[in-house]
């Protein structure tokens, strides 16, 4: 079964289509500009998000005192480091956290693909560029991948299908979502109905 993340949720209107369609994660951004939702927001929405939706904290060379912070106070189950963090950064947040970590790379030829394999984050996350750029990348490099992994970048509910026969872990997908800039229950819905055979 193909899992699904709805990511750069900002608004209780997100929430509410996310408890609706009931995605395997919400993500609540925690850097740059666009997507980007306060520590009070984030701890808002989440409460408002069903109990049984993990969120993820996506962050970028942030502090580990940030993120611990929002993990202790229960506004975020998983971490997802998008910045320069390095592999001993990731073992600490996995010893003193206890939650999993979710490690973006940017894929643009098979040397990017064997650095992720190699990451001991829980979970690699493959993207183009530095993420949230709407764009895809070859797709072909992820023949034979022999472990989980979310795939992001240039998702929309015209691809998901075909994103899903690739067997990721899950497909994150936000911009794809989205219409000028804020999520669309109309999308989000057609994302979910699209994958429904590969969730089954």
């Amino acid at each position: 079964m193909v899992k699904v993340k709805f990511c750069g949720l900002k608004r209780p209107c997100d929430i509410a289509w996310a408890n609706e369609l009931h995605p395997d994660y919400a993500g609540f951004v925690f850097a740059g500009t666009k997507r980007r939702v306060s520590d009070e927001l984030a701890a808002d929405l989440r409460r408002e998000l069903d109990p049984s939706i993990p969120a993820v904290g996506v962050f970028v060379d942030d502090e580990p005192q940030h993120m611990a912070s929002l993990v202790k106070k229960g506004v975020i189950q998983l971490i997802q480091l998008h910045g320069r963090e390095d592999e001993d950064f990731i073992q600490q947040l996995q010893t003193d956290l206890d939650v999993s970590i979710i490690k973006a790379f940017s894929i643009a030829n098979q040397d990017d693909v064997r650095r992720a394999l190699a990451s001991r984050a829980d979970y690699i996350l493959l993207d183009q560029g530095s993420g949230g750029t709407g764009k895809a990348f070859d797709w072909s490099l992820l023949r034979d991948l022999d472990r989980p992994y979310f795939l992001a970048g240039g998702l929309t509910p015209q691809n998901a299908a075909q994103a899903a026969a690739l067997k990721p872990y899950a497909l994150d997908v936000s911009s794809g979502i989205e219409t000028d800039g804020v999520k669309d229950r109309e999308k989000m819905t057609l994302f979910m109905t699209t994958l429904s055979v590969y969730r089954r």
